[in-house]
């Protein structure tokens, strides 16, 4: 089964385009060895960002947190992780910004948290590898695939968290 799940992830970033890797973003954290510790298996870290891409297309909805009603970024979030490893993430942006541990960019795998924005954090996404994020990013658009080494993302400040 894990098989299955890791060749579903390596074509959905096939398909996705290729990336180089993501460039180095500042982080406020300053993690220790320990921190980086996942309470995933990396069957459901997979998981996670293998359902994450599924839901690509949703609609955004603020406060939406299902695919019916569609999903803001901390909804979408919420969702897979709970789906996915029976994992009930805090709701608001600035709640996830503490969720799990710190981790620097070279520990980030699929499944883990981006979350962005300096003090009080605006947005957060899942991180399915390749330099790859999936979020729900705006009113009127869906959840999509987007790349931390877009112009527009690589300038944002960022933070990783790993559950």
């Amino acid at each position: 089964m894990r098989a299955l799940h890791c060749l579903t992830l390596a074509i959905a970033v096939l398909l996705a385009g290729c990336s180089s890797a993501p460039k180095p973003h500042r982080s406020s954290t300053k993690p220790t060895p320990t921190q980086g510790v996942s309470r995933l298996s990396p069957e459901q870290a997979d998981d996670i960002a293998i359902h994450a891409m599924g839901l690509v297309g949703t609609p955004y909805r603020y406060g939406g947190n299902t695919p019916e009603s569609g999903f803001d970024c901390s909804g979408l979030i919420g969702y897979v992780y709970e789906s996915r490893a029976g994992v009930a993430p805090p709701r608001t942006v600035s709640q996830l910004n503490h969720f799990g541990a710190p981790i620097s960019l070279n520990e980030l795998r699929s499944g883990d948290l981006v979350v962005f924005g300096r003090g009080n954090p605006t947005h957060a996404g899942i991180y399915v590898g390749d330099g790859r994020f999936v979020h729900a990013p705006s009113s009127g658009g869906t959840v999509r695939l987007d790349s931390l080494n877009s112009t527009y993302w690589s300038k944002q400040y960022t933070v990783y968290r790993r559950f």
